[in-house]
């Protein structure tokens, strides 16, 4: 029994949902997004909520059956509400700027580093804070990884880019005694 792929979908009302051969388009007032579902999986759209229901309890089918659910309820709310991730960057010249549509970061190498914006990603920036916002929460969440790997935090300062409220437990380092 699956807990999630039972609850229904609900539609918000100024969302449409079309289901055709296995990809469910969902539009809003921030855009449009589709969603390519596995072809077994049964889709029923009503006009308030989305049901999905499995063929047979297979092993795959249960596997697929929870999943599925969150895919089209994440592409519903991403064209309704949009999705966002709020990044922090700590160290001292450590700095974000966006040049057109590329993101330049500071983050103490010898070198500046250039970073490409994907195409239906917003990215904002306020020195040291960096928000990235879409209606794609896969590639939102995506884009923020990649920004925070380019300088993790470290364990003994903190310094480095990390998502807001994240903590980062830090180690005493080194201490100078004689034996």
């Amino acid at each position: 029994m699956s807990r999630i792929g039972n609850n229904p979908v609900s539609i918000p009302k100024d969302v449409k949902v079309n289901y055709k051969d296995s990809l469910v388009t969902a539009t809003g007032p921030k855009g449009s997004q589709s969603v390519k579902i596995h072809p077994d999986m049964v889709v029923k759209v009503q006009e308030t909520e989305i049901v999905i229901e499995r063929p047979s309890d297979d092993k795959l089918y249960r596997s697929l059956h929870g999943t599925t659910r969150q895919i089209i309820h994440n592409a519903v709310m991403g064209v309704n509400e949009g999705f966002s991730k709020e990044l922090e960057i700590r160290g001292v010249g450590y700095q974000a700027s966006m040049q057109g549509k590329r993101l330049l970061l500071q983050l103490g190498y010898s070198h500046d580093i250039f970073f490409d914006i994907p195409e239906g990603i917003t990215v904002t920036t306020d020195r040291t804070a960096v928000k990235v916002e879409g209606i794609d929460k896969q590639l939102v969440g995506a884009v923020s990884a990649k920004i925070r790997s380019f300088r993790k935090p470290e364990p003994y300062k903190g310094k480095g880019v990390r998502y807001k409220d994240e903590f980062v437990r830090t180690k005493q380092g080194k201490t100078v005694g004689g034996a």
